[in-house]
């Protein structure tokens, strides 16, 4: 998906909603779990509730993969079933992957060709050459983790980088810094914490047309409305994730309808921040 694609059907569907599909097979309602697929039923459900209201969804790896081959078979089902049925939805993998070179390679080989993501998260650690593997792809992104929503982000993220100097950074800008020249606006977006929304000033000095990955909102406290204040650009230039907050808004038998009306609490306060700042 082109950047945009991706800008227009924020406008078309007035929402810059992405919703985490953190599906964990502990807290699906217990009906499901007769299912051939539970994990995969859950996920149709949601998204078949939610589609109207969000332009991304986001798988995130872990929940998947720890339930080995079976777990894998759903995400693959669930991409498939967005790639089939939601041809405007921006896909993303939420790896968090980085690696050598080649190792690179092949973890862009299976989450953005043969699983077909439109994206994937991308920790920068190691350097440029463990994140142009990722680039390689047309149309494709890599979503690099600079400044996230964690506790444990003050560990290192907001270290002083040359403190004894005029030009000193936090790492997180370093990384940004660094970073923005690898890739382009087109390609490369970056994960910024809506616990950290009073930063977003100072990242899009840095980088003012880049999209954003904004997880915390909801479950985690991150304020939407300083999201979009701080944050937003021309283009819109969020992505703003809820997981738990929508997916788990119901534990019994109506639980996508009450994901859809949460997703559509969320695309309602998102058209009018629309309005406000585009």
């Amino acid at each position: 998906m082109t950047k945009q694609e991706l800008f227009e059907n924020i406008k078309r569907k007035n929402s810059f909603l992405c919703i985490g599909l953190d599906t964990d097979i502990t807290k699906i309602p217990t009906h499901l779990l007769k299912e051939e697929d539970p994990i995969f039923e859950f996920n149709k459900q949601i998204i078949d509730a939610t589609k109207d209201f969000c332009v991304s969804y986001k798988p995130n790896m872990a929940f998947y993969e720890t339930q080995g081959a079976k777990g894998w078979a759903s995400l693959e089902k669930t991409i498939n079933y967005i790639n089939e049925t939601c041809k405007d939805i921006f896909t993303i993998a939420d790896a968090k992957r980085g690696d050598i070179g080649n190792t690179s390679s092949m973890y862009a080989k299976a989450f953005l060709e043969n699983l077909d993501f439109d994206s994937i998260t991308v920790a920068p650690y190691m350097g440029e050459d463990s994140v142009t593997p990722f680039l390689g792809y047309k149309n494709k992104w890599v979503i690099l983790l600079a400044l996230t929503s964690n506790k444990g982000a003050h560990d290192f993220q907001t270290i002083m980088i040359n403190a004894e100097m005029e030009d000193q950074n936090y790492l997180y800008q370093e990384v940004i810094e660094k970073s923005k020249v690898w890739g382009t606006p087109e390609n490369m977006m970056y994960v910024i914490g809506a616990t950290r929304a009073e930063m977003l000033t100072d990242v899009r000095t840095l980088i003012p047309d880049h999209f954003l990955l904004v997880p915390g909102v909801g479950a985690q406290g991150g304020s939407l409305e300083e999201v979009a204040k701080y944050g937003m650009n021309k283009e819109c230039g969020l992505l703003v994730n809820s997981s738990r907050g929508i997916i788990y808004a119901g534990t019994n038998e109506d639980f996508a309808e009450k994901a859809r009306e949460e997703a559509r609490k969320l695309q309602i306060e998102m058209k009018q921040l629309l309005e406000i700042y585009l």
